[in-house]
């Protein structure tokens, strides 16, 4: 079945180039089916890139998903123009009365700052309690997780001693949960940020269950008892995602560290290789399965009747 995406999308056009079933919101009005309805909310600076990543990932699946994208409402971008987020993205006023199967909340380049410090916190803050009685289930990425792991749980995070960038591999700590149903026992995750969670902190809460672990006890991923999926890292990313930020950070004159296990022998002359992909399609579509469609009521009114 198709990924229902805005008319006119750029992710349109890649997506269908990688012979991925894609629909337009006209065709899709013709269709008497009841797609998940799923709302991400793109917090990344490379807003269409983020897109395009997601999208891919959302699309592994024989189930319809109809995505609305959304951009907080007391933020301005500096990086997309108002034209592209007016004609493809809603402000979260906007559809803040709206019901949703489930929502995606991506990362930003925030992870050296103090929540406190983030514009659009409050909102956030505001944003993250909504989605307990307007979607399903919401998954956490990056950033999203550590500020909705503060946030919902009150676990602080640690800044790192540098940028932990590159291909980790993890341990599946939970293969019969649902969302880690069929992920081999080791895996590989990409990371890009400068914080992260003491394990000791997670574990003190009795509603948070260690998804994935790496050796030496870097969280990668987090389920909670309300059905929440943190992700600490960006199982989205393409292959030349952590290379185009190296280059960034060298041409800012940040002097970054090779990214890890990414380019053959760490060596950034050759081109990276693509090795994670398909645990993450497969994280994907569990929690499509799984944490939204299976758990989703039919009539979405029925949602805040049921929390």
């Amino acid at each position: 079945m198709p990924i229902n995406i805005p008319d006119g999308l750029p992710a349109m056009k890649v997506l269908e180039d990688e012979n991925i079933f894609v629909m337009s919101e006209e065709r899709a009005q013709t269709q008497d089916i009841r797609p998940l309805r799923i709302a991400i909310l793109n917090l990344m600076p490379t807003k269409i890139e983020t897109e395009i990543q997601l999208m891919r990932l959302l699309s592994n699946t024989p189930l319809q998903i109809d995505v609305t994208l959304v951009i907080p409402a007391t933020h301005e971008s500096k990086n997309t123009s108002r034209d592209y987020l007016s004609r493809f993205y809603e402000r979260f006023s906007d559809i803040e009365n709206e019901n949703f199967d489930g929502m995606i909340i991506t990362g930003a380049p925030l992870e050296d700052k103090d929540f406190s410090q983030v514009d659009y916190w409050d909102e956030m803050c505001r944003i993250m309690d909504w989605t307990k009685t307007h979607a399903t289930t919401t998954m956490y990425i990056c950033w999203a997780s550590l500020a909705g792991l503060y946030y919902l749980y009150g676990i602080d995070k640690h800044l790192l001693p540098g940028k932990m960038s590159g291909i980790f591999e993890y341990r599946n700590m939970m293969p019969s949960d649902p969302l880690m149903r069929g992920v081999n026992e080791i895996f590989r995750m990409p990371q890009s940020r400068y914080a992260t969670v003491y394990p000791e902190d997670v574990a003190a809460c009795p509603h948070l269950h260690v998804a994935a672990k790496t050796e030496d006890g870097d969280i990668g991923i987090i389920v909670s008892d309300a059905g929440e999926i943190f992700i600490t890292g960006h199982m989205e990313y393409d292959v030349n995602t952590l290379a185009y930020e190296f280059q960034r950070d060298i041409d800012r004159g940040i002097d970054p560290k090779v990214p890890v296990n990414y380019f053959p022998d760490d060596d950034p002359r050759y081109d990276p290789i693509l090795s994670w992909r398909s645990y993450s399609m497969l994280v994907f579509t569990n929690w499509l399965n799984y944490y939204v469609y299976q758990a989703t009521p039919y009539d979405l009114r029925e949602l805040n009747k049921n929390r």
